[in-house]
C-alpha cells in the first residue's frame, strides 16, 4: 500500500478546529471526493451536511477530553447517527484508564456502541499520554465492548499525536480483530507510511493534501 490511491482510500479528510465554519466544513467535503478518500470527518454540530455517494461520514463523541458521562456520550453518538453519521469517533476516559478501572472503561466504550449500532465506532485512546500497560488495556476494553477501530489520538492533547510505536503495539493488542487508527501530527508521505507500516489500517489527517502529493500514482 504505497500509491496515492490506496493511501487515499483509507484516509479519513478531517476538520475538527472548533472555529471552522460552513463554508470550510463544504469546502473539504469537496476537497475529500476530489481526492478519493475514505471518509470526511466534521464537528456533530455541522451535521446534518450532504456528502456524495461513496463517502463516509464521520464525527466525534465526547470530544476532545472524554472525560463527559457515558450517558452523555451514548446521547451524543445516536443524536450523530440520527443526522446522518455513518461513523462515530469517541474519546475514551483518560481517567479510568489511568485508575485502571478496566469494567468502568468497557461500559463508557459500550454505552456508545449502544447507542450507535449500525455506525462504525472507533475509540481514541490519547496513547500519548497513556503508558503502554494502559494503552493495552484501553485496547482490550475497547475489543470487548464491541468497537470497530481503536484509534491513536484527538489531535488536541498536550502529550501528543500518533506515534509508530503505539500504532504497532496497538496492532498487536488487537491483532485482525479491529482496525487500528493513526491521528495527530501526521503531515507528510513519509509519516503516513510508517504510521501503515506500524500497523495502521485507517488515517486521520488534515493535512491530506501535502501527504497525498508526496505519493506517486
Amino acid at each position: 500500500m504505497t500509491t496515492r490511491a490506496e493511501i487515499a482510500a483509507i484516509i479519513d479528510h478531517t476538520l475538527l478546529t472548533p472555529e471552522a465554519t460552513g463554508a470550510q466544513v463544504a469546502d473539504i467535503i469537496a476537497q475529500a471526493d476530489r481526492l478519493g478518500v475514505c471518509a470526511v470527518c466534521v464537528s456533530p454540530s455541522r451535521l446534518p451536511v450532504r456528502v456524495p455517494e461513496g463517502l463516509a461520514l464521520a464525527t466525534v463523541c465526547g470530544f476532545p477530553s472524554g472525560a463527559h458521562t457515558g450517558a452523555v456520550k451514548a446521547a451524543e453518538a445516536a443524536d450523530a447517527v440520527a443526522r446522518g453519521a455513518d461513523e462515530i469517533d469517541m474519546v475514551v476516559n483518560l481517567g479510568l484508564v489511568k485508575e485502571g478501572d478496566a469494567d468502568g472503561v468497557e461500559a463508557d466504550i459500550r454505552a456508545v456502541r449502544r447507542a450507535c449500532e449500525g455506525a462504525l465506532l472507533k475509540v481514541i485512546i490519547e496513547s500519548a499520554a497513556l503508558t503502554d500497560d494502559e494503552i493495552v488495556a484501553a485496547c482490550k476494553a475497547s475489543m470487548a465492548a464491541g468497537a470497530d477501530f481503536v484509534k491513536t489520538s484527538t489531535g488536541f492533547h498536550p502529550a501528543g499525536g500518533a506515534s509508530t510505536h503505539a500504532v504497532a503495539l496497538m496492532r498487536a493488542t488487537v491483532g485482525d480483530a479491529l482496525g487500528v487508527k493513526a491521528s495527530g501530527g501526521i503531515r507528510d508521505a513519509e509519516t503516513a507510511l510508517a504510521m501503515i507500516e506500524a500497523g495502521a489500517s485507517r488515517l486521520g489527517v488534515s493535512a491530506t493534501n501535502a501527504i497525498l502529493a508526496g505519493l506517486e500514482d
